[in-house]
């Protein structure tokens, strides 16, 4: 009998969901894995926002806060494969390591929560609201959207997030991915509210175009050792096809930037022309410069050259942002 695939994930709620779908879908082409949880620096410091990874002379870590540890599993082959939340992977791996496939990607929306019943907010207006989030995208949309908006810092995993919103007397809502509420089964699509551990949560899913999601967000990707020959059969079977078209153009766009997992560009893909033709939309904010007006952008090109839309877009950036 072949031995199991062993499959590393992060021991989050919301990464074993998707380690779970991942071996569902394994099983069903007939393959067999085995799940090992394995903790990354971005786990076990809980403490730092995650900005402040990377800051000051002896960094906790310069890059793959929820990666490098699952990595370093790959090299010591104590897991033939990692599963991850694909905006959390760095768009530059080392030259062992791919990304060789995706599961079928979820919805990309991010989704506004609330306590305060009845509420559901204008994004321009939130002058003198106070909105907690992790991610440096969404702040400065927020930001962009509404520049008198009181931004603070949030960690944790997602049910984690929610308990902080429901226990804050300051905090007005915060922003959560669509994709890991429905993964776990908090939130159902359609509805405007639902029910969090005794308390009444308001949700409210943001459209796309106004407000971008994260390159990746929604996608589930496989990282393997490029020589791991055996384990990229098995993904090849289960691979997504659209998703990993679309993945490709958004992360080939923030490869090209130079850009990392907390830099703020908001992006999205979607197919037109049946599935001949791939468009991406960008918004993508200075780092160095916070008031700065956003660069955004929108191109198509064939679908089979996913990567052509990010020369695209770096053809049409006048100047360099990083």
């Amino acid at each position: 009998m072949t031995r199991p695939l062993v499959l590393g994930t992060r021991g989050s709620e919301l990464a074993l969901a998707q380690a779970h779908l991942t071996e569902a879908a394994l099983a069903e082409a007939g393959y067999p894995v085995r799940i090992e949880v394995i903790q990354t620096i971005g786990d076990k410091r809980p403490d730092l926002n995650l900005s402040e990874f990377s800051q000051g002379e002896n960094p906790v870590a310069d890059k793959g806060i929820f990666t490098k540890e699952l990595e370093e599993a790959l090299l010591r082959r104590d897991i033939d494969f990692a599963v991850h939340s694909l905006k959390d992977v760095p768009t530059v791996l080392g030259p062992e390591f791919e990304i060789c496939a995706t599961l079928p990607r979820a919805d990309i929306a991010d989704v506004f929560l609330t306590t305060q019943q009845g509420w559901f907010p204008d994004l321009t207006l939130l002058g003198g609201r106070t909105i907690a989030t992790s991610a440096v995208r969404r702040a400065r949309q927020l930001r962009w959207l509404s520049p008198q908006v009181n931004v603070v810092d949030i960690r944790g995993n997602v049910p984690t997030r929610i308990r902080k919103l429901i226990a804050s007397e300051e905090w007005d809502g915060t922003l959560l991915a669509r994709a890991g509420l429905e993964r776990l089964g908090i939130y159902t699509p359609g509805q405007d509210h639902f029910e969090f551990e005794g308390a009444t949560v308001q949700a409210l899913e943001l459209p796309l175009l106004d407000f971008l999601p994260a390159a990746g967000q929604g996608a589930v990707g496989m990282e393997i050792l490029r020589d791991n020959d055996t384990a990229r059969q098995a993904l090849a079977a289960i691979n997504h096809g659209r998703t990993f078209t679309r993945v490709t153009a958004e992360r080939a766009f923030l490869h090209a930037l130079k850009a990392g997992c907390q830099t703020p560009v908001g992006a999205h893909t979607w197919f037109e022309s049946g599935e001949s033709i791939l468009a991406m939309a960008v918004r993508v904010f200075n780092e160095a410069a916070p008031e700065a007006e956003p660069f955004i952008a929108e191109v198509r090109g064939p679908a089979d050259a996913p990567t052509g839309l990010a020369d695209q877009l770096m053809a049409l950036m006048a100047v360099p942002l990083f």
